[in-house]
């Protein structure tokens, strides 16, 4: 597998982790020390891996609306622009992916929402 299907692999994980409500996928996407933040409702975000588990299982299953606009891979770090829908609520993610022991994981989600 190359390295770019891998780190869609993670980012298929993170969409499916938010679909199904699934703290288990959250922690298997993302870095132990990874960090979420952006601002929502005009409040500032920092979580860390943990704290984002607890608020993606803590939602009601669903479908999220997703497209992976871009993905650029350099040596093992890479980073992604994904747009998705999730709580009603579009976000545009950069996201910064490391390949630690040859797997892949997300480093940092920094959000914005749009609209």
């Amino acid at each position: 597998m190359s390295a770019e299907d891998s780190v869609r692999e993670v980012i298929g994980m993170y969409i499916e982790s938010m679909e199904t409500s699934s703290g288990d996928l959250v922690a298997k996407a993302f870095h132990e020390n990874a960090k979420v933040v952006g601002y929502l409702n005009g409040d500032f975000m920092q979580l860390s891996t943990p704290e984002f588990a607890g608020f993606v299982s803590a939602q009601a299953p669903g479908a999220v609306a997703h497209e992976i606009l871009s993905c650029e891979i350099n040596g093992e770090t890479a980073t992604a622009k994904v747009r998705d829908t999730y709580l009603g609520i579009t976000f545009l993610d950069s996201l910064t992916l490391i390949c630690e022991g040859g797997t892949w994981s997300i480093y940092c989600k920094a959000f914005h929402v749009e609209g």
